[in-house]
């Protein structure tokens, strides 16, 4: 089943920005030093994954809270693109990822392109789902169009009953899969669980598990893996997005543990292997 991933990574950390200039946590202090912060942690996150054996890395602009439903301001993009830039010339050989919060699908696929990153991560790439920032519609037309005119290898993963909110376009998480794998031009799935860090259940798991592979189609977990669950992401043939269990606490936007980011790869090799 891994096979069906192609050049996408099966296992991908989450580095989880700071506040980039413009953001309600940081109003008030200069840009450029706004910046160095966030660049200089994202530069070290890029640097532990990568040494722990990741496959890949995606970027998120986590400390942007609260976030705009659909378009980010032109200084989120251009600090954003600058961390990019930096976070790829780190890892060199590593696939690495752009999603811009809350769902800037535009955005993210300008940064991607510029930087030379390698997929983006779309939340609501089709359909709508009422969410903490209001509706949000996909413009899966609108995005895959930009793609190709950007003429940029791009892949995307789009989300299935994104977390933190609520699908409106359709209560069957089969019917959502198989629209976002035959109609909305995703390279791949992800499930999650209601929140940030929280799991998926086994329900979901099979689903995933049965309905891509009919369709051919990589699909991941990406939020409440733990090192338990591993195993039972592996023998379904799913990825893995992981960014607060490998945290202090367990906390989404904490700092790195490099003995837990060590530990889980152990933990996702052995998986794999079984």
């Amino acid at each position: 089943m891994s096979s069906v991933f192609g050049s996408l990574p099966r296992l991908i950390g989450v580095i989880h920005l700071p506040a980039l200039p413009g953001a309600p946590a940081v109003y008030g202090e200069l840009p450029d030093r706004v910046l160095q912060t966030a660049g200089a942690v994202a530069v070290r996150e890029a640097a532990l994954f990568k040494k722990a054996g990741f496959d890949g890395i995606i970027i998120e602009n986590f400390g942007d809270a609260p976030f705009y439903a659909e378009k980010v301001t032109p200084v989120t993009i251009a600090a954003f693109s600058v961390i990019a830039s930096a976070v790829k010339e780190t890892v060199r050989n590593l696939s690495v990822g752009i999603n811009v919060l809350r769902n800037d699908a535009e955005a993210a696929l300008s940064i991607a392109a510029v930087t030379g990153c390698d997929f983006v991560r779309i939340n609501v790439l089709s359909g709508v789902a009422a969410t903490d920032q209001g509706l949000i519609q996909g413009k899966a037309a609108e995005w895959v169009r930009l793609r190709s005119q950007l003429g940029a290898p791009i892949q995307i993963l789009a989300d299935v009953f994104v977390k933190h909110a609520k699908t409106l376009h359709s209560d069957s998480l089969s019917d959502a899969i198989d629209d976002l794998s035959k109609r909305s031009g995703a390279d791949g799935l992800i499930v999650t669980g209601a929140g940030t860090g929280k799991p998926v259940n086994t329900t979901n798991l099979d689903e995933m598990s049965a309905r891509c592979r009919k369709n051919q189609m990589p699909w991941y977990v990406g939020s409440g893996s733990s090192v338990d669950q591993l195993r039972e992401i592996a023998i379904r043939g799913g990825g893995v997005i992981v960014g607060s269990s490998v945290r202090k606490g367990g906390v989404a936007g904490e700092k790195l543990e490099p003995a837990k980011v060590t530990a889980f790869v152990k933990a996702w090799k052995k998986a794999i292997k079984k």
